[in-house]
Parts: C-alpha cells; sequence; structure tokens
C-alpha cells in the first residue's frame, strides 16, 4: 500500500528511517508559505569584507579590486586558526585534541545571487577555489579532512543573509564521514564494487528516485531518505577525491547541483536548506580509492522530536519515491 510505513537501511552507513507517509497530510504541507526576506545591502557584513576588518583574503578571484570569490578567516572560528600539529592529550579517562585547524568563509559577490543562480563561470571558479583551497591544507599532514558546506536561509543557520560557503580544515575525520568510508569499503571488501556506483547504477535502471542526470552526473532521493525531499548528487565517473576532480566532471556536477537547487526552490516554495561535501580524508590516498565523493542536499522543513534525538532513527514523512516526482515536475 502507498501509504504503508517502512523500515528502511541505508546501504553504505547501515543506519536505519523510518518512511512514515501518514504521518503527512499531505506532500505539499511542506511547501515553504511566507516568502523569503531578502536583507539590505547597506550594513552587509559580506558585502566589502576588507572594510568590515577581515585583511588580505586567503585566496580570491580574479584579483582583490575586482573581487567576485573571496576566502577569509571565519572571525568566530569553530577551530583556532593554527598550521601546527595537534597534540592527543588525557584527562582521567578521556582523550581529546586541541582544536586547531582552520576554519574559512568563502564569499561570492552578488548579494542576491545564491549558488543556484550564479552564472556557470562564477560556479565553476567557486568550485575550483574550494579544490585550490583543499589542496593548500593538505600540505599539512596533521590535518586529516577537509569539509566544505553551505547553509542558505535561517533554518539552515545562516546568520547573514549574503550567500557564502564555510570549510573546516579538520585534525579528525568526522563521525558521518567515517561511517560513510567505512561502509563502502565493506561493501568493497565484499564485493569488489563501489556502493555508490552500484547505486548509481540501480536509481538509472529504477527511475523511481530519478530527479536529474546529464553525461557526468546523477542525482536521486536516496532509498533511506532521512530528511524529506533529501538529494544527493554524484558524479558518474568513479572518484574519489573533491580535489582532483577534472573540470569537464566539476561543470557537470554543478550543473546537476543547480538544477537540482532551482527543483527545490520552485516546488517547494524556496526552503532553506544545507549542502555539502563529502569527499576521501586529506592523508593516506591509496586507503580510500574505494570511495566516491558526492554532494548531499539537506532542505531544513521539519524538526526532530524525541523518537529521532532517542533512538538515532529519523522519521521522514514523504516517500523517496513521492519526494522525486514532485521535483522532477
Amino acid at each position: 500500500m502507498a501509504n504503508t510505513s517502512e523500515l528502511r537501511q541505508d546501504l553504505v552507513s547501515g543506519d536505519w528511517v523510518v518512511i512514515a507517509p501518514k504521518r503527512a497530510q499531505r506532500p505539499d504541507q511542506f511547501k515553504r508559505k511566507e516568502k523569503r526576506k531578502i536583507a539590505p545591502i547597506k550594513g552587509c557584513l559580506f558585502e566589502d569584507p576588507q572594510k568590515n576588518g577581515n585583511g588580505d583574503p586567503i585566496l580570491v578571484y580574479p584579483d582583490l579590486k575586482k573581487w567576485k570569490i573571496q576566502i577569509i578567516p571565519n572571525k568566530y572560528p569553530v577551530l583556532a586558526h593554527r598550521n601546527i600539529r595537534p597534540r592527543i592529550n588525557l584527562k582521567g579517562i578521556y582523550n581529546f585534541e586541541n582544536g586547531e585547524g582552520f576554519h574559512d568563509i568563502v564569499i561570492t559577490r552578488n548579494h542576491y545571487k545564491n549558488f543556484a543562480h550564479l552564472d556557470k563561470k562564477t560556479a565553476l571558479e567557486l568550485f575550483k577555489i574550494f579544490q585550490k583551497r583543499e589542496k593548500m591544507v593538505a600540505k599539512n599532514k596533521y590535518l586529516k579532512y577537509f569539509f566544505i558546506f553551505h547553509n542558505w536561509g535561517q533554518k539552515a543557520g545562516a546568520s547573514i543573509f549574503h550567500p557564502h560557503y564555510q570549510i573546516l580544515s579538520l585534525p579528525i575525520i568526522p563521525p558521518d564521514v567515517a561511517r560513510s568510508l567505512e561502509g563502502s569499503a565493506r561493501f568493497y571488501k565484499s564485493h569488489k564494487k563501489c556502493v555508490h556506483c552500484e547505486m548509481e547504477e540501480f536509481e538509472l535502471e529504477s527511475k523511481k528516485r530519478l530527479v536529474y542526470k546529464n553525461k557526468d552526473a546523477i542525482v536521486f532521493t536516496p532509498f533511506a531518505s532521512k530528511e524529506p525531499f533529501e538529494l544527493r548528487v554524484f558524479p558518474r565517473k568513479h572518484l574519489p577525491y573533491f580535489e582532483n576532480t577534472d573540470e569537464k566532471t566539476l561543470k557537470g556536477i554543478i550543473d546537476a547541483l543547480q538544477k537540482s537547487l532551482l527543483k527545490l526552490e520552485k516546488n517547494l516554495g524556496d526552503p532553506d536548506y544545507i549542502f555539502f561535501i563529502h569527499t576521501a580524508p586529506l592523508q593516506n590516498k591509496k586507503k580510500y580509492t574505494h570511495y566516491h565523493w558526492h554532494i548531499e542536499i539537506q532542505p531544513k522543513i521539519r524538526f526532530f522530536g524525541g523518537f529521532e534525538v532517542g533512538t538515532g532513527i529519523d522519521i521522514t514523512m514523504v516517500k523517496p519515491e513521492q519526494a522525486a516526482k514532485i521535483l522532477r515536475g
């Protein structure tokens, strides 16, 4: 039956989710009702980063006078901006490391254009500057992971309207990434195949959860979606490392990402969302050839309740198949 609840298991992480369509009155209840508030340019801290005390950027495109993209250190960083070796310490029975690494802000010039609306050249240069920064921090052998993410809207955690992105260069591998890496390695050990390549092939054949494709990228709603209308964007070529991705493939990924965000905007009333990149770690390159880098998009249109928090099992109230159908239009 179409509205019957299901327990579905993620093929990579092994996590279980509950697909419970009966808990939703109708799929369009998730459509944003209020119009997005556009913050004025006047007083925007990112309109002129240097005037607001940020100093010269770490990287800039094309130059500081006519900049379209720049990377600056976050004034309120999660990690201390230190390019030194983290030290493992012990406090009684507990291990900890000093919170050292880098926390960058990446700003695009146009106050009104988020990633979905960037022109193709600027979007490509943005991804190329991500790659350049990753290669810079990878030279520090004590940094283990490079995490890129974008918060769009207050419900997604964006405190400033002006489109911007964040990068954390970490001395640890984040737990969610570690589970993804371990699941990918486990599948490869058993089947001698990339689990994400297998998922791509299955979704292309099934078409039930397919949202968009081009020659270089594919977008689908995950079989075990943790969020309503969650999306995954994969390069169709097996590539473990985002920073080593060729320009042709980047263009395909950017096209797929922009098309996906525009579909969310059109069909869900411009929801707030987060997108982030999962790529293989910075060090031990030969260890992670089984991995397949990708982008995850999570619209922020619901809140966690006691069941989710207490069990770690997410409840999704729109079937991924129905979500894909709605987003395809």
